[in-house]
């Protein structure tokens, strides 16, 4: 991760079908979204009992891959202000410090291998548990997005408010605790979206792509705690 990110391909405007919705929500009216859902992680959560793996690292994980599949979500921009894809992309995430009440922000990189990025990102966890810096790790590269954590509330609603933030087209992710309703097992995702790279259906399809993945835990494995 500390090797230069690999270059965008600009995207062919004259061959885009959302030239013009880029346009309109990145010039005319610049505006972010944001979407709060719940996902039935029920199976997830069961198969993590009896697994060696952390659940925040298999949360992120599933968004992640989910991510890494559609170019919407692996948006940029060039230096001329021009719209390109990013080959792929990697997740930066919250590490919480209880002592001081304050978090670092880390990152690992995506692989398409669970395991492979459990054994890279779990130590991660254990190694800034204390940070005192909120990146202890250099400033973030900039083919990364984030996701954050507020594992003490569920909530239903969450919206970030981004002064100055119409350049940074990637997704941001906030996952909430755990909630328990008529025996099944739900997970508050909020997304943060920039209109001109995605439309409600993009970020709906990321949703419910996600929701597929953890309804189906087979790819967790098992594997030492780190």
């Amino acid at each position: 991760m500390n090797a230069p990110a690999p270059a965008p391909t600009p995207i062919d405007l004259d061959a885009w079908p959302r030239r013009a919705h880029f346009e309109f929500y990145r010039r005319r009216v610049p505006c972010t979204y944001s979407i709060t859902t719940e996902l039935d992680v029920t199976l997830l959560a069961e198969a993590l009992r009896g697994s060696r793996r952390k659940t925040y690292l298999a949360q992120i994980w599933a968004l992640s891959t989910v991510v890494n599949r559609h170019e919407e979500f692996r948006m940029c921009l060039t230096a001329s202000g021009a719209p390109a894809v990013r080959p792929v992309v990697h997740p930066a995430f919250t590490v919480f410090n209880p002592e001081r009440e304050t978090f670092a922000c880390v990152w690992a990189p995506h692989d398409p291998d669970f395991g492979a990025f459990h054994e890279v990102a779990a130590p991660l966890l254990a190694e800034h548990a204390r940070a005192t810096e909120l990146f202890p790790q250099g400033e973030p590269p900039a083919d990364t997005f984030d996701v954050s954590s507020l594992p003490w509330a569920s909530f239903t609603g969450f919206n970030l408010n981004i002064g100055g933030g119409w350049d940074h087209l990637a997704p941001i992710f906030t996952l909430g605790r755990y909630t328990e309703r008529e025996g099944r097992v739900l997970l508050p995702l909020a997304v943060q979206v920039h209109h001109a790279a995605a439309d409600g259906f993009h970020t709906a399809r990321l949703v419910n792509e996600v929701q597929a993945l953890v309804a189906d835990p087979s790819w967790l494995g098992d594997g030492p705690e780190s």
